[in-house]
């Protein structure tokens, strides 16, 4: 029975998420059980293409990925795969009429990491980030106002903010691992061998605008999303805080992180905020 197989595809979906984020898992239990599966089902596509271009170096990756996007293309065209991750995706993919172009922007954006090293002007950066946070942010905005074009394009600005926000942080968090173990440089203008405080200032500070804006968004979701939502973006909000502390040489050298039993407690401190209305 197909029943079956679906299902074991979305257990796959959930694995995944499980395993590769912690905090995303968390933020995700918070969400409706209406919801929670399809954004597992999104996350396990996007963790997937991710770890295909950043992790797996003793392999052809071009090649690899390359047969991910036909098998991913198969996917959605046939809406069934014998790839549990894509089978899964693809079924919220048609479920929420989730645009193509999200998908192939995503694509695009984890294509470059292929290959390109630098992100020397601004609309390389912005353009880059699009396509690999942007529209992930949209596609889980999709699911959150469960088909409702007008609610979707109300909050379609600060869903972008929000992925835009998320992105950034995780580009400064993980500066050491991308500079000197994958000779990445994503942020425009900015030399990663001379970084001082001025610059890493003006990185936080663009971020900042992005959270603030996405902020208002989480603050008009509907009720089955916002809370989710809500802890992903209190979590962000505590490790920017935690790399605004550090010096800018100390990011160069280590991973910033929050452990978890900081988590256990921006969880309880946001129900708090979430019980009261004061978002």
């Amino acid at each position: 029975m197909k029943s079956i197989f679906d299902n074991v595809s979305k257990e796959c979906s959930k694995a995944v998420t499980n395993a590769y984020s912690t905090s995303f898992s968390l933020a995700t239990k918070m969400l409706s059980l209406s919801i929670r599966q399809d954004i597992y089902n999104i996350y396990g596509f996007v963790r997937f293409a991710d770890e295909i271009v950043d992790t797996f170096h003793d392999y052809d990756k071009e090649t690899l990925f390359n047969n991910f996007e036909r098998d991913l293309e198969a996917a959605l065209r046939d809406k069934i795969s014998l790839n549990p991750i894509l089978n899964a995706f693809q079924e919220t993919y048609h479920n929420y009429g989730i645009d193509k172009h999200m998908v192939d922007s995503f694509m695009n954006s984890m294509r470059l990491d292929l290959h390109k090293t630098d992100y020397l002007t601004n609309d390389e950066y912005k353009d880059y980030i699009y396509g690999s946070a942007d529209v992930v942010g949209l596609m889980c905005l999709k699911v959150f106002v469960k088909g409702d074009n007008d609610k979707y394009n109300d909050l379609k600005d600060s869903a972008m903010s929000l992925g835009s926000a998320f992105q950034k942080v995780n580009f400064l968090r993980d500066l050491k691992a991308d500079f000197e173990g994958l000779n990445r440089t994503y942020f425009p203008n900015t030399d990663l061998n001379q970084l001082d405080e001025t610059s890493k200032q003006t990185i936080i500070l663009d971020i900042e605008a992005d959270f603030e804006r996405g902020l208002e968004g989480i603050k008009r979701l509907p009720l089955e999303a916002k809370f989710g939502v809500f802890m992903a973006y209190r979590y962000y909000s505590k490790l920017l805080e935690k790399l605004k502390k550090t010096p800018a040489l100390q990011i160069k050298s280590t991973r910033i992180r929050v452990p978890n039993y900081r988590k256990i407690e921006l969880l309880t401190r946001s129900y708090v905020k979430y019980q009261l209305n004061l978002l």
